[in-house]
């Protein structure tokens, strides 16, 4: 694992994220980012392991059933990756002040079903000036959005804090390519690259269209 992080060109060892969720996306974006080496990765979730997670939330299994996903998380991201400083916080998070522990990072990544937290974390992420991702999936259909501060339409003005509509499927399929993309989008900004912030991707199962977003302010 070390040697495949060393070959593949670029160096995330001084680079700090911070994961909200630790279900099927979270579960997804961590793994991306300990396999492409980054150097301090916190997790914070406050759900227990059930068995209609298991289809898609791959870093448990059935022996899991009733535990805190965070700390069996850590513990087996740090199987991938040694080398990262990975730590774990069961916390529910209801306000922006519940997110003081993600100051710090470079970039924040949102994983969560519930658009509460979703607006905390933007409030968060707005008064620190802190890039935030955030996905959402809904059977076949998801979508993943950057969010800079100061540069960049909000969440709000991409559509990502609508009403929210009772999820249908969880296919493991989609929630794969929302997660995998989340963290594509948060490597390319940690590397400097900030060309798809302020665009809507938007996977309807068939492919990704990109939907550049206007300020709403």
């Amino acid at each position: 694992m070390i040697d495949r992080i060393a070959l593949q060109g670029f160096d995330l060892a001084d680079k700090k994220a911070a994961v909200l969720g630790c279900g099927g996306l979270g579960c997804n974006i961590a793994t991306h980012l300990v396999c492409a080496g980054i150097g301090t990765l916190t997790l914070c979730d406050f759900d227990t392991v059930s068995e209609s997670n298991l289809n898609r939330q791959f870093l448990y299994t059935a022996a899991d059933v009733g535990k805190e996903k965070v700390f069996l998380a850590r513990d087996r991201l740090a199987a991938l990756n040694p080398k990262a400083a990975l730590a774990a916080r069961r916390q529910k998070i209801e306000t922006p002040k519940d997110l003081a522990f993600a100051k710090d990072a470079d970039i924040f990544f949102l994983a969560v079903d519930n658009n509460a937290a979703r607006r905390a974390a933007q409030t968060f992420c707005r008064e620190n000036g802190l890039p935030l991702v955030n996905g959402g999936v809904n059977g076949f259909f998801g979508t993943a959005y950057l969010y800079i501060p100061g540069q960049t339409p909000d969440l709000s003005a991409a559509g990502q804090l609508t009403a929210e509509n009772p999820q249908t499927r969880s296919v493991s399929s989609t929630v794969g390519v929302i997660g995998a993309l989340e963290a594509h989008l948060g490597v390319r900004y940690l590397l400097g690259d900030t060309e798809n912030a302020g665009k809507l991707h938007v996977f309807d199962g068939g492919g990704i269209t990109l939907l550049p977003i206007g300020r709403n302010d």
